[in-house]
């Protein structure tokens, strides 16, 4: 286990060290301009000139990749033009909209996309794994078909229109729940909760209908492998076998879509977040890419390639968990 997670470790580190390089090339060499991105449509040359040497644009581009790289390993001093401010490790530099550092930008939108993550993560695991265990009890029944209908159904429909139905039937018709709202759960876990069940249920109803997609036919190729057969010879239940022997088998393609999804959602609940109003990383980034806040994009980038790296590295270690067949190597 030691080894592998050692060689795990390597492997993120370089990816990540990887993705700093493709993500400097593209939003700080590529643009041309940054200094004039930086200082706005109306600044002139010599506020441009002004903002070329606080960001060492001069500099050649080794060096201020280096630089980037180090402040995000060891921290560094940016120049604010009204002195220096230090900007402790992970630095990924300063808003050009906000002046304020990245790194604390992110921070404060991290609890909302993570409570909004990790409530309909539970929900989607729940719902779309029973589901296609279910469908796999009751195969070659209406009940499949059904189920079956249902979950193409929940696969083709967009989040925003789910989500725009159930605001209109609960919050507005029926009247059952407040308008959706994001409530630190530090200050009311109950409003916290209340605030964000219409986005747990619009995201659980989108993601539940492939994860119940592929859990049928995961558990269906387990069911025809050579193993299964033996335990049903020898008198096993069938529940038994689907319950802790199929499905069980059946998790490790599961455990891989979980990985990817919760990773890349970190960054990408982008429809859910603008939708029911959500201060969270998603609804952020679509700002900075309006107003072409550069290092506000590279930094939640970088953070959402963070989560990704670490979803499939967690995702690696269960899948000895659920099938013993795995070695991890």
């Amino acid at each position: 286990m030691t080894g592998f997670l050692l060689r795990r470790l390597g492997g993120a580190v370089f990816v990540l060290v990887s993705l700093t390089v493709i993500l400097y090339a593209v939003f700080y060499v590529a643009p041309g301009d940054v200094a004039q991105i930086a200082c706005g449509p109306r600044c002139s040359p010599a506020q441009v000139a002004q903002v070329t040497d606080q960001l060492r644009l001069d500099d050649p581009v080794y060096t201020q990749y280096w630089h980037f790289l180090q402040g995000i390993v060891a921290g560094r001093d940016l120049s604010t033009g009204t002195g220096v401010e230090h900007c402790s490790a992970p630095c990924l530099g300063v808003s050009y909209q906000s002046d304020q550092q990245v790194t604390l930008l992110i921070l404060a939108k991290l609890p909302a996309t993570g409570s909004l993550v990790v409530g309909a993560f539970a929900a989607w695991i729940l719902l779309g794994v029973g589901t296609g265990v279910l469908s796999v009890l009751r195969r070659g029944r209406i009940t499949e078909r059904v189920l079956t209908w249902l979950t193409l159904a929940g696969t083709a429909t967009p989040v925003f229109v789910i989500g725009l139905l159930l605001i209109i039937i609960f919050c507005s018709t029926l009247q059952w729940l407040p308008s959706p709202t994001y409530v630190p759960f530090t200050e009311d876990p109950e409003q916290w909760a209340w605030g964000l069940l219409l986005p747990w249920v619009s995201l659980a109803l989108i993601e539940s209908a492939k994860y119940a997609r592929l859990t049928r036919s995961s558990m269906l190729e387990t069911l025809a492998e050579d193993h299964v057969r033996t335990f049903r010879a020898y008198g096993v239940g069938e529940r038994a076998v689907i319950g802790r022997h199929a499905l069980r088998g059946a998790l490790a393609p599961v455990i891989a879509l979980s990985a990817l999804d919760v990773g890349s959602m970190f960054g990408g609940a982008v429809l859910t977040e603008s939708l029911f109003g959500i201060p969270g990383i998603g609804r952020e980034l679509v700002h900075a890419v309006k107003v072409v806040d550069l290092p506000v994009v590279v930094g939640m980038v970088l953070v959402t390639g963070f989560f990704v790296v670490l979803a499939n590295a967690a995702a690696d270690m269960l899948y000895a968990l659920a099938d013993r067949r795995v070695v991890l190597t």
